[in-house]
């Protein structure tokens, strides 16, 4: 198959050989030492145009001539075979003839080959041409598709990049609200602690406690769940790096060869720094081929899409995990308060109930201890007539004889003694059953202030320490890793 523009096959005509001088050289024929040749020359070896019968009669040797002057080199004329010529007119007029001839005819094949390389040079100009133009266009045509991919991955690394700068914002949001957490959960052990101060019945798993537990729970769950995808988003970024590196990379090879391609594009026969470089078109330091090529390029930028895609994945995860960490922290915050409120009032109540009663017993304390003055008083009081009727009757038995009669008198004295003393025994009883009651007074004084106290000291941790700690509670702003 022919290429366009190849020039058409010529069929040269070649005369046979002609001898370059028809005429050999006088001093050149072989002679004999005397004068006569040394052999005749065959008719195949001869001319055509030399007679059979002609035989050449030539000159002394070359041996013998040399050094003498060519009048001196030929014999004498006389020395000469008379009869004998050596050319005929028709040897004469063949020889022009034949020259003629071969001139015309190398003349004329000259002309054919001239014209013939004239129409080969224009054909091979005209080829190499258009063989230059569709190289040149197949040029353009890699510079677009270099360009094309160097757009694509400019755009898809700058995308990547931006990508790449919006998780690490979230990645440092994140990592800040994660900070934020240590100070809740210190709060909340601090509170647990603190709790543990209490004494007495007070020291009781209450609501409180069980929200302040739930509390620590749920703080160290969003700690644990901003860990885990703390961990993912560094990942993340790992990867991201790795794809915008193999971007970057390709972008750095497709602007070097877009700059020599286009370089090349650019190059015409009459611009600089053209040159010879034989045998570089037999060097073949390809790799690659256009479809693996693209397919390579193609490859990178959906592996950076993957990868952002997967990121952005990721950065809604974190948002989302942020927001519900921040509502459950918050959440729980508020229902430990509301505990701590509930159980204050219930504290404070139980206190108020505690003073209205230890009030009442100090009260009932007083008005028992004027009684018991009051019956030790009766008590007193009651001694001088039992002594006076004693005395009586002390007296009456040392009345003589007969006179010793149980009269009226002496059975009202008895009567009276017994009297006095059932009265005393009887106000010797009452007063130790107010004293016993006095001492249960006392005693019970004794728990009210002693409960009165453990309430106090609970109503002050609950109140003062915890709530006092519980103020200092993050923001949703600083949860959400804002601040």
């Amino acid at each position: 198959m022919e290429l366009l523009g190849s020039p058409l096959p010529t069929l040269y005509t070649h005369p046979g050989s002609t001898p370059a001088k028809f005429l050999p050289p006088i001093s050149t024929a072989p002679s004999s030492k005397n004068g006569f040749p040394s052999s005749p020359l065959p008719q195949s070896l001869s001319h055509p145009w030399v007679p059979r019968a002609t035989n050449l009669t030539i000159g002394p040797s070359s041996k013998s001539s040399q050094g003498l002057t060519p009048s001196e080199a030929l014999p004498p004329i006389s020395s000469r075979a008379a009869p004998f010529t050596r050319y005929t007119p028709g040897d004469w007029h063949r020889s022009n003839l034949t020259n003629s001839k071969a001139s015309e005819t190398s003349r004329r094949n000259a002309e054919l080959l001239t014209a013939d390389t004239s129409r080969l040079i224009q054909d091979k100009y005209q080829e190499t041409r258009k063989t230059q133009v569709k190289t040149t266009k197949k040029l353009g045509e890699r510079v677009n598709d270099i360009k094309f991919w160097k757009s694509q991955l400019r755009q898809e690394l700058d995308k990547m990049i931006g990508e790449n700068n919006a998780l690490t914002d979230v990645t440092k949001r994140l990592e800040r609200a994660l900070a934020k957490t240590e100070a809740p959960l210190q709060v909340t052990q601090e509170c647990l602690l603190h709790r543990e101060k209490r004494v007495g019945i007070d020291l009781v798993c209450d609501d409180v406690e069980k929200q302040l537990l739930v509390e620590a729970d749920v703080i160290r769950s969003c700690q644990e769940r901003m860990r885990r995808y703390l961990d993912q988003a560094e990942a993340r970024l790992t990867s991201n790096r790795m794809a915008q590196h193999e971007v970057e990379r390709d972008l750095a090879n497709k602007q070097v060869a877009h700059c020599i391609d286009d370089q090349c594009h650019q190059l015409r026969n009459t611009s600089d720094g053209i040159s010879y470089y034989q045998g570089v078109e037999r060097v073949d330091a390809t790799i690659s081929v256009p479809e693996s090529w693209a397919k390579f390029t193609d490859k990178n930028i959906l592996r950076s899409q993957s990868e952002r895609a997967a990121s952005a994945q990721l950065r809604d995860n974190i948002e989302n995990l942020l927001v519900v960490t921040a509502n459950e922290m918050r959440r729980q915050f508020s229902c430990v308060n509301v505990a701590f409120t509930h159980r204050i009032a219930e504290t404070a109540e139980a206190k108020r109930r505690i003073q209205d009663h230890l009030g009442k017993t100090l009260q009932e304390i007083f008005q028992l201890k004027r009684t018991i003055e009051a019956i030790r008083k009766a008590i007193r009081d009651k001694g001088r007539p039992l002594k006076v009727a004693q005395t009586r009757l002390d007296k009456r038995t040392r009345r003589p004889s007969m006179e010793l009669c149980r009269d009226t008198a002496h059975l009202r004295l008895v009567s009276e003694v017994c009297e006095m003393e059932e009265t005393l025994q009887s106000l010797q009883q009452r007063l130790g059953d107010a004293e016993d009651t006095l001492q249960r007074l006392v005693h019970a004084k004794s728990v009210l202030e002693h409960d009165l106290a453990v309430k106090a000291n609970s109503l002050f941790i609950d109140q003062e320490k915890c709530m006092g700690m519980r103020k200092a509670f993050p923001s949703t702003v600083r949860l959400l890793g804002y601040v």
